[in-house]
């Protein structure tokens, strides 16, 4: 059973702690979406809060969505547009919707909210399961940050300011790491710890391979710049073939 972490006191304050993209870039995420989708239908795992689906819906994609946290759903509801999107309550790594998309997408590291390689293999088996002949798999992540590690340390501060301090708790051994967060706002102090398991480029094109998709594209970002060796995340699309 894959825990949820992302409770009521999480979901009540994720678009305020965590939706803090440039709105650029949310733009710009969109815009591929939508080009990706080229408007038919597509399946979004982890929808969450709908940051990204609602204004795709806007945009006119047809958007079903599979999210574990019902706490979640209930804060994409709230929002004008949000009860109109199809949600089924389950994990993206087994829970089948009716249909087949032109499009699977998983964005902000959530493909490392599921902490085995069994887990995240699944999840690529469950993403080519949906897909249409022809159809896409786009997952945006980052890339393991253990360059930035000082060789015997297991901890890395990745944010540290007035109204947040973020470490991460890494185990290179597993592949396991926890991030735990802090927020300090007029109310006090909150805390929050996620465990991930993060996954290189290279294992993600090979659970790619195990589920029949070929890979298409990696881009660093949403404006589509080229991949590097100093890119800190990744936008990585798969295709299944269309015979």
């Amino acid at each position: 059973m894959i825990e949820n972490h992302f409770g009521r006191e999480v979901a009540e304050h994720y678009d305020e702690n965590h939706g803090h993209d440039e709105p650029q870039q949310a733009k710009a995420a969109v815009e591929v979406l939508q080009e990706l989708a080229n408007g038919e239908p597509a399946l979004e795992f982890a929808i969450g809060t709908g940051r990204i689906a609602l204004p795709l819906v806007n945009a006119g994609i047809p958007i079903t969505g599979i999210e574990l946290s019902e706490e979640m759903v209930a804060e994409l509801r709230k929002k004008e547009g949000g009860k109109n999107v199809p949600v089924t309550i389950g994990d993206m790594a087994t829970t089948r919707v009716p249909g087949t998309f032109n499009l699977v997408f998983l964005v902000f590291n959530t493909i490392t909210n599921l902490t085995t390689q069994d887990g995240q293999t699944a999840c690529f088996q469950n993403a080519a399961a949906h897909l249409k002949p022809g159809g896409r798999f786009l997952i945006e992540t980052s890339v393991p940050p253990l360059q930035q590690l000082p060789v015997g340390e297991t901890q890395r501060v990745f944010d540290r300011s007035e109204s947040h301090w973020g470490v991460d708790d890494i185990d290179v051994t597993t592949q396991r790491c926890t991030s735990h967060h802090i927020w300090i706002d007029e109310e006090g102090m909150r805390r929050f710890s996620l465990p991930f398991r993060y996954v290189w480029p290279s294992e993600l094109d090979l659970m790619a391979r195990i589920a029949g998709l070929q890979l298409e594209h990696r881009w660093a970002d949403w404006d589509r710049r080229p991949f590097t060796k100093e890119s800190g995340s990744h936008i990585s699309v798969w295709r299944k073939p269309s015979t």
